[in-house]
């Protein structure tokens, strides 16, 4: 073993050797800190390499196993700090720097003692996206990835979604993150604050405006919170964090790891599909997996909410890694993950299932027109489903005050399930609620399987210059219990693109596409098809002020009472849009 180690920060954990706090110089001269996990015996080995903002001693646990776990395998693994967190030096800025240092610091994984010269990264949410940008910078030793729980872009589907801000998880993430400054400030009162304000409760989503959150505001710890705010369309500072306009340009295997439940489950199927379609190496394109459970961001356990999914949905992401590396790191051919290119979880029947691509190639679109007297609100009202496009029916009327939004029980968002909102939840006591429109099938007389994207389009007209039209699809049983299955947002101002915002005209109908996530789901027997419309999901995502203002940047006194009209006619059919399996 001797001449492998660089310091006298030495430790035996779990039957492996651990270097602790091991410097890799930037580009820029900017040091970054790495812990390096040995094999013991002294031979040369594969690289492991994982970069995240979440202090490298824990090597993202929460949800993997042990560092030394892998490293008993037969690979050296090397948790990083990124630049300017917990260790590392440099200035946090999200995103920013993740293509030029992931670059320099696989090459210089490469480089270890006792490597092979073969790198391969891992990693979920933003020690994802660093994989990713690893790869957009192709780095000549960066072999294989598996990014798991990862966006395909830093706007829509992550900071955003449709248009509106991911409320409960920027501000709780934001918070997360600016812990780590205030201790690198030596703010330790500060950092106790924020530690308080994540164990206070949903009340920090309450304030008017968001982007007065007085500790993010007026201690700059966390400046990137401002700049979020200060962007609410897809504009060049987005853009030049863009991952899936560089699909051309990635060149390596990848494992796609995500979850049904989780906040960046349309990023990490668009990163699956956009590779296989857009790289512009063959190799690559025939060698992306897709792995989809029944999982929100963490951990990946079989008791999601208040659902069990049961033992086949327990945390196989480990081992499937280890295969993957194998394969490409090892060159140890094993045919379980070539059986096929995507593994998928489908709950309601909790088994899993494979197939070439995704969708499924036998998932087909099937239109459930919305229908209804004029009194679709709340579960005990006239609105229903059916196949049969409708002809003259009255519009369902609702009014969305921001000062009572809809609230949310479960959902996509993302971090911590005691405080935002993740998961499947009951939701009946919203759909007890009159600014709730409820569509509802016959109860089925034989199973409903879906197995793809879903979406709802809306024909509406708003009396405010700006609203949001919400929707959520669920599965109502017989026992009573009605349990989220996907939910989607759209701002009505960016119902043309997200580029640009284009105010509501009062009493015009509009044509909303609304995308409400993929799902695998089976409807049993005796349960109903449920589909709830309304105007807020809070604090999913950040209530619309209805101004025709940037939100999050209205107050108390911006706010204005918006009325919706949701149509089903012969010219204006809104329509649920379900991938249904037929068998």
């Amino acid at each position: 073993m001797k001449g492998r180690y660089k310091s006298d920060k030495t430790e035996n954990i779990g039957g492996v050797i651990v270097e602790r706090d091991i410097s890799c110089r930037m580009r820029d001269g900017t040091l970054l800190f790495s812990d390096i996990y040995y094999p013991e015996s002294e031979d040369v080995y594969p690289v492991l390499l994982l970069r995240q903002p979440y202090d490298k001693t824990h090597a993202l646990t929460f949800a993997y196993k042990h560092p030394s776990w892998y490293a008993r395998k037969g690979y050296i693994v090397v948790s990083q700090d990124v630049r300017g967190r917990w260790r590392s030096e440099g200035e946090f800025e999200p995103f920013i720097h993740e293509t030029n240092d992931s670059y320099d610091s696989v090459e210089w994984a490469a480089g270890l003692a006792c490597s092979n010269g073969r790198v391969g990264m891992y990693g979920y949410s933003y020690g994802g996206m660093t994989q990713i940008y690893a790869a957009i910078s192709q780095p000549p030793h960066l072999t294989c990835i598996c990014p798991a729980f990862t966006p395909s872009q830093c706007y829509d589907g992550f900071i955003y979604r449709g248009g509106a801000l991911s409320l409960a998880f920027v501000i709780s993430w934001s918070l997360c993150l600016a812990r780590d400054t205030a201790r690198r400030k030596v703010r330790f009162d500060l950092e106790a604050e924020l530690d308080s304000k994540l164990s206070s409760g949903k009340n920090i989503f309450n304030m008017l405006p968001v982007s007065n959150v007085p500790i993010l505001r007026a201690t700059g710890l966390a400046p990137y919170f401002i700049d979020w705010l200060n962007h609410p369309s897809y504009d060049e500072y987005w853009k030049k964090l863009s991952i899936f306009e560089n699909y051309d340009k990635i060149r390596v295997p990848c494992l796609h790891i995500g979850g049904f439940y989780d906040a960046c489950l349309e990023g990490t199927v668009k990163n699956f599909q956009g590779i296989r379609e857009c790289s512009l190496d063959k190799t690559t394109q025939e060698n992306q997996r897709l792995i989809l459970g029944p999982w929100y961001h963490n951990p990946w356990v079989p008791a999601t909410g208040i659902e069990n999914f049961g033992s086949e949905a327990r945390n196989c992401v480990d081992n499937a890694q280890i295969r993957w590396f194998d394969k490409w790191l090892k060159g140890i051919d094993d045919t379980k993950i070539d059986e096929s290119a995507v593994q998928y979880f489908i709950s309601g029947e909790k088994s899993w299932h494979s197939a070439p691509v995704w969708p499924p190639r036998q998932s087909n679109p099937v239109q459930y027109f919305l229908h209804s007297d004029g009194t679709a609100h709340t579960r005990w009202g006239s609105g229903y489903l059916d196949e049969t496009k409708p002809l003259i029916e009255p519009a369902d009327v609702y009014v969305y005050d921001p000062r009572s939004p809809v609230p949310s029980e479960g959902g996509h968002s993302c971090c911590m399930p005691v405080l935002t909102p993740m998961g499947p939840a009951d939701q009946r006591a919203i759909e007890d609620m009159m600014q709730v429109l409820v569509y509802k099938s016959p109860l089925l007389t034989k199973h409903l399987v879906i197995a793809g994207p879903v979406k709802v389009i809306v024909w509406a007209s708003i009396n405010t210059p700006d609203s949001d039209i919400t929707v959520k699809l669920v599965d109502s049983n017989p026992s009573g219990c009605a349990i989220n299955i996907g939910e989607g947002i759209l701002r009505s101002c960016y119902r043309e693109s997200f580029d640009k915002r284009v105010k509501t005209e009062p009493g015009v109908i509009y044509k909303y596409e609304i995308e409400c996530g993929n799902a695998a789901h089976r409807f049993n027997v005796g349960h109903q098809v449920l589909l709830e419309i309304s105007s807020s999901n809070f604090p999913h995502w950040e209530r619309n002020t209805n101004s025709g203002n940037i939100p999050a940047l209205d107050g108390y006194k911006d706010l204005r009472v918006a009325t919706v009209q949701v149509f089903h006619t012969s010219v204006f059919p809104s329509v649920l849009i379900l991938p249904v399996i037929d068998r």
